[in-house]
Parts: C-alpha cells; sequence; structure tokens
C-alpha cells in the first residue's frame, strides 16, 4: 500500500447537471484535460470537489466512475471528511472497494473540537482505513488548525503526508522544517500561490484548484520550481496570479472560488457549471465575464 504523493494534484470540481446526477461527460473530459496536461495525482471530493454538499449516493457514483475512467494511470485520492466517524468510514471503506489510492482526513467539521480530541480521532479511525492516508489542514473550514505536534501523531499513525491549506506560510515552512528528514512524509501546499516557495524550500508539490482549468501551466511551474528556474518562475507566477485575479474573484459571493472555476471549466466546453446547493452558479452577467476572462487567458497560457 505504499503511496508517496507529489507534483500537483488538482482537487477536482465534481460535474453536475442536477442536485442528483453526475455529468457524466464532463468528468470524463475533465479528467483526460487533466492526465493529458501531466498532473501527477487527483483529489475527489475535497472543497472545490463540493463533497459536502453532495449526497453519499452522488459521490459513490464519482468515486466508481473516477476509478473507471482513470484506471490506475494515475494515483486518485478521495477525501471523507463528514461530521460523523462512521461516515467518513464509509466513504473510505467504498474508496478501496473501488480501487482507488488513498484518503484524504480533515478533522469533523461544524463542531469545534481540540487537538487533543483530534489526536484521539485518528487513534479511532486509522486502524479502520484499508488504503492510505493524507492529512489535510483546513481552519476556515474546521474550526480547528492542526498543531504540528498534532500532524507529527498523525504520522506516527501511519500518515504518509499533510496538505496545508491554512493560508499561513509561516506554518507551512514550519511543516517542511519539522519533517525535512522523513523524505516519504509529502508536505504539500494547498494555497496555490505557495506553489514555488513549497518546493524551494523542501516541500512536494500543490493541491491546485487552478489546474482544473489550466493543468499544464501547474506542472511546467512545479518543475521550474524543481529546477530553481527562477526567471521561467516568474513568468509561470505572472500567469497563475491572473487565474486568482480573472477567474476566482469575479463578483461579490464568497463562494466565487468554487462557482468560478466550475464557470470556466463550461466556458472552455468541458464541463457542466452546475453546483451543488446552497451555491448557486453565476447570473448572466458574471457569467460573460468569466467567458470572456477565460479566451483572455487562453491566449496568454496557451
Amino acid at each position: 500500500m505504499k503511496l508517496q504523493l507529489n507534483g500537483i494534484i488538482p482537487p477536482v470540481v465534481t460535474p453536475l447537471k442536477s442536485s442528483k446526477e453526475l455529468d457524466i461527460k464532463g468528468l470524463e473530459n475533465l479528467i483526460e484535460h487533466l492526465i493529458s496536461g501531466g498532473v501527477h495525482g487527483l483529489f475527489m471530493l475535497g472543497t472545490t470537489g463540493e463533497a459536502t454538499s453532495i449526497s453519499y449516493e452522488l459521490r459513490k457514483d464519482l468515486i466508481k466512475r473516477t476509478s473507471e475512467l482513470v484506471n490506475h494511470r494515475i494515483p486518485v485520492v478521495v477525501g471523507i471528511t463528514d461530521t460523523s466517524l462512521e461516515g467518513s468510514l464509509e466513504i473510505a471503506e467504498y474508496s478501496a472497494e473501488m480501487g482507488l489510492d488513498g484518503v484524504v482526513i480533515a478533522p469533523p467539521y461544524y463542531l469545534p473540537i481540540s487537538q487533543e480530541e483530534m489526536r484521539e480521532y485518528l487513534e479511532v479511525i486509522v486502524p479502520r482505513l484499508s488504503l492510505p492516508f493524507l492529512m489535510y489542514d483546513m481552519p476556515g473550514c474546521t474550526k480547528i488548525h492542526m498543531s504540528v505536534g498534532t500532524i507529527s501523531r498523525a504520522k506516527e499513525l501511519g500518515a504518509i503526508g499533510v496538505k496545508d491549506s491554512s493560508g499561513d506560510i509561516n506554518y507551512l515552512y514550519s511543516l517542511i522544517q519539522e519533517f525535512k528528514d522523513s523524505p516519504d512524509f509529502s508536505v504539500i501546499a494547498g494555497t496555490e500561490l505557495f506553489l514555488p516557495e513549497t518546493i524551494l524550500h523542501g516541500g512536494h508539490g500543490a493541491v491546485a484548484g487552478g489546474a482544473n482549468l489550466f493543468p499544464k501551466l501547474f506542472v511546467d511551474l512545479y518543475n521550474a520550481s524543481l529546477e530553481r528556474d527562477f526567471d521561467q518562475i516568474a513568468i509561470l507566477r505572472d500567469k497563475m496570479i491572473l487565474i486568482n485575479d480573472l477567474i476566482y474573484n469575479v463578483g461579490k459571493s464568497s463562494s466565487k472560488y468554487i462557482k468560478g472555476i466550475k464557470c470556466g471549466l463550461a466556458a472552455m466546453g468541458i464541463c457542466n457549471e452546475y453546483v451543488a446547493w446552497p451555491i448557486r452558479q453565476y447570473g448572466k452577467e458574471d457569467r460573460l465575464i468569466i467567458e470572456k476572462n477565460i479566451r483572455k487567458l487562453i491566449e496568454i497560457i496557451n
């Protein structure tokens, strides 16, 4: 069950036709778009994948179809975070049955918990997992910013790495420093703008939402960072920042990141833009802005 994660691992959006139906053709298009772009793995049912907004039935359908479409060409990990232990285990067990490669654990959301409770939770859930697991620090959604000590305990229990989406670069550096003598333990940035710094300081990759749209750009930036090609890093980072400016920041809604990516993918003809409740897709005016911005980005990036 050895699995080591590095490189660009997009948090894949979940293409939907409705709140009850996957966009199957869109999922196929998206997976092929990502693999042809050179990504090193896929992260299904994360925050960008709207996991907590869709039913267990739909999550399982996504897992099954992703397994069939990817067919072991690259590693696939699945977010199992839920409000209940048994809910998380149900998705973990199904992911193993479908032949996927690993699961991703964030703290149970809604109720605030302590570092000690999180460590005790890991001591209970980990022995019941049949796949390798990656930790996921997402304090903006889970009410707990896991300490380096908690991540260290997860490593002792068998964690293969951590995805840091805290947005705190000093914390990211502290993780890299803590685990620098453990090359099999991956420290992965969840804030895509930190990709070059992550690699240059000894980290292993990024779970980059923008890679849904332009996977090759992020793969090229990862490779330039590995090679310490600072001129190329500067050029590619400027392009990456344009995605942030032109896609993630359209409109006033706090959900503009997720629906911006989905609307962008729809503008590229890859998948449907439907987003799960309670988020709503863009109205006509903002959709036209995204479509115009996507055309601009295609010209600049490609």
